[in-house]
């Protein structure tokens, strides 16, 4: 043998050594990913995101978002709205997302960005004196069908004078506003002229918490920008509308990301972007979008009439607490318990009661007052479901024929947090949630019952507490929510430090000073 040929049978010889040892380390890796036994640990059993959700040839190491994202990108639009700016209050994007760093800012400005992440180097756009300029807003947005409907949130439509979307290829079109539904937050836009938009589909089934998600949207106006992250919880609720029932998760979402879809790895829209919970006015990664399932009814409802019908009973509900549920001695917690029932609604036709449990709906269980008002709201106008009622500690059925949402309750702001069908009972200064006594099993004809507290509030810093009974404020008799937050209202008009509140409880009766400084609302 030659030394040439002997050199290269060393060198094979090495190279293959050096690809066993590879293969033996590979094998290790392998072996800890899949689950098994290392130096006597067992080790648990996990999946990588391409095995889990992704067909895929791709190894794990290689695991890439691009190919979705190649996909669904140019279905996904910047939506630019501009408004008189006598009619705009404040910002029409996520909550709590007013200030910004001052390097963010300067970031921004680069991109010819304001401080708040829309056009110009201020605050938009402006025309005219001071009351008559136009204020340009920032949202996102996408198509829904190759012939130009576009899904995006109410809040950044609304008051809009002008609506112009912006595809990634640079091309703008104006849109108009085909219907909005401030309930859920959804508005349906329409781009004539062409027929042939890319698009996406709305998913038709609801994601597990867990599962992958892609976000792609039009952040600070900077569009075209895409995040990652997981579905961290279902069935939120945060106060926004009696609807509420958010995915909740964890991709990054700044201001200009409402209206965006949020994807699933099949490419489908899981949930549209909406809001975000931002204490320090940048993404903290908690983030919620309105699922799929009820975009769909509500773009289908706006499409067919501009608006949606929503079935309508006319009482006032609220949770069954543990203390109601031991006062009328039931076994669990849960429920609709009827407070009050207006007049001449359906309601009162079918013969409801206050104090009435409604525990079921055409047999399927709810759980609370909100998980009612959000399946009567699914419900058609003319339609009759049987409500599972518990009365006077007996089981019985009664049917009623829901009739469409009064207009004066439909056009309230849903996104005050306000239930209609509990009638806005929320006294947010206080941090309570008040019922009329004498709507409330167990509490007496007098005064106004609590029914729920916020532990960070300043009522439960004076040790007020869910069950307790508020009989006057300010030395006035109460005996509806309204009377409370009058008397709160007068006390600070006369330029009152605290106001009184008579109280009963299983204590007694007692008075309850609260400081007008604490009035948080």
């Amino acid at each position: 043998m030659s030394r040439n040929a002997l050199s290269d049978t060393t060198k094979t010889s090495s190279s293959t050594l050096r690809r066993s040892r590879s293969r033996l380390l590979a094998g290790v890796f392998t072996l800890a990913l899949a689950g098994g036994v290392v130096g006597g640990v067992v080790l648990p059993e996990i999946v990588t995101p391409a095995e889990a959700q992704l067909s895929t040839n791709q190894p794990a190491s290689t695991f890439s978002f691009a190919d979705i994202v190649e996909k669904v990108s140019p279905a996904v639009v910047s939506v630019k709205v501009k408004k008189d700016e006598d009619e705009v209050a404040s910002n029409d994007d996520e909550p709590g997302m007013q200030n910004v760093p001052p390097q963010i800012e300067r970031f921004m400005r680069r991109f010819g960005l304001g401080p708040n992440g829309q056009g110009g180097p201020d605050a938009g756009p402006r025309r005219g004196g001071p009351g008559h300029g136009r204020v340009v807003g920032q949202g996102s947005g996408f198509f829904i069908s190759a012939d130009g409907y576009v899904v995006t949130n109410n809040h950044v439509v609304d008051g809009a004078s002008e609506v112009d979307v912006t595809l990634t290829d640079g091309k703008s079109y104006t849109a108009k506003v085909v219907g909005t539904d401030p309930r859920t937050d959804v508005a349906l836009l329409k781009v004539d002229g062409k027929g042939d938009f890319p698009w996406v589909k709305l998913a038709e089934t609801a994601p597990r918490v867990g599962d992958w998600v892609v976000a792609v949207g039009n952040p600070f106006g900077l569009g075209g920008t895409v995040t990652a992250g997981i579905v961290s919880a279902r069935g939120r609720d945060i106060g926004s509308g009696p609807y509420d029932d958010f995915l909740q998760i964890d991709a990054p979402i700044n201001r200009g990301n409402s209206g965006g879809p949020t994807f699933g790895l099949n490419g489908e829209v899981i949930g549209v972007n909406t809001a975000i919970v931002s204490p320090s006015g940048g993404n903290v990664g908690i983030a919620f979008a309105i699922p799929s399932e009820t975009v769909s009814q509500v773009v289908e409802a706006l499409k067919s009439g501009g608006q949606v019908a929503r079935g309508y009973v006319g009482v006032q509900i609220q949770p069954v607490s543990d203390e109601v549920a031991e006062a009328m001695d039931l076994k669990d917690a849960q429920g609709a318990l009827v407070a009050q029932v207006q007049p001449g609604t359906p309601g009162e036709k079918a013969g409801l009661k206050p104090g009435d449990i409604v525990t079921a709906i055409d047999g399927e269980t709810i759980k609370d007052s909100r998980e009612m008002s959000r399946e009567i709201a699914r419900k058609k106008p003319g339609v009759t479901v049987k409500l599972s009622v518990l009365r006077d500690g007996k089981s019985i059925t009664v049917p009623v024929t829901l009739e469409q949402l009064p207009t004066d309750v439909a056009s309230n702001d849903a996104r005050k947090g306000a239930d209609q069908e509990q009638n806005n009972r929320d006294v947010p200064r206080l941090g309570l949630s008040l019922a009329p006594a004498k709507g409330v099993a167990g509490a007496g004809d007098l005064g106004v019952v609590i029914t729920e507290v916020d532990p960070n509030g300043p009522a439960a810093e004076r040790g007020l507490k869910a069950g307790d009974v508020i009989l006057d404020v300010a030395g006035k008799p109460v005996m509806k929510p309204s009377d409370v937050r009058d008397g709160l209202a007068a006390a600070k008009k006369d330029n009152r430090k605290a106001v009184l509140l008579r109280v009963k409880s299983e204590q007694g009766t007692r008075f309850v000073a609260i400081s007008l400084g604490d009035n948080r609302g």
